[in-house]
């Protein structure tokens, strides 16, 4: 078995630097944030709404975003990538379509993924792509983490370059 990070009696967290200041503040103490107090001062991308839990600004996060995207009805994103930040996605509710291109030999195409309650999705750093909600009714609604301590979002006039689309319809 593995020695104990903590000594009983030491000082409460013996093994983490000490680091004082405001900053050092934020990062030695647990934050709950409700569901209630999301922030909606964040990047946005036309046709869905992002909200941040964890962040920089809301609970002094280094290396980590956290936070909620809702898609709503009959609804699509604009196109968009989100530059270093490697994505990870949660499917929460709804049927969220997440679309992309890829180059399958023939040429540029786009793939979509159809996702369900309890799925999940991953978008590496810089791939261009957007969401929709095809369901007429229900609002689709997915836990985003990525890895920079704010929500990165770059809106693009299209998916892939002009240049390809034209190749395509040749």
């Amino acid at each position: 078995m593995s020695d104990p990070l903590t000594t009983p009696g030491a000082d409460f967290h013996p093994h983490l630097p000490d680091a004082p200041g405001p900053a050092a503040s934020l990062r030695s103490r647990l934050h709950h944030v409700r569901a209630g107090a999301l922030d909606e001062d964040t990047a946005q991308t036309g046709g869905m709404r992002r909200f941040a839990a964890v962040s920089g600004r809301t609970v002094g996060s280094g290396k980590l975003w956290m936070g909620q995207t809702h898609v709503a009805p009959a609804t699509s994103s604009s196109d968009h990538h989100h530059g270093a930040s490697e994505t990870a996605i949660h499917v929460v509710s709804g049927h969220p379509e997440f679309v992309f291109v890829e180059d399958t030999g023939k040429g540029p195409q786009e793939v979509r993924l159809r996702t369900s309650p309890g799925d999940y999705v991953f978008v590496p750093p810089f791939v261009p792509h957007r969401e929709e909600n095809p369901d007429p009714a229900e609002e689709a609604v997915v836990v985003i983490a990525r890895s920079t301590q704010e929500a990165i979002v770059v809106n693009l006039p299209a998916l892939y370059a002009r240049g390809a689309e034209e190749e395509q319809a040749d």
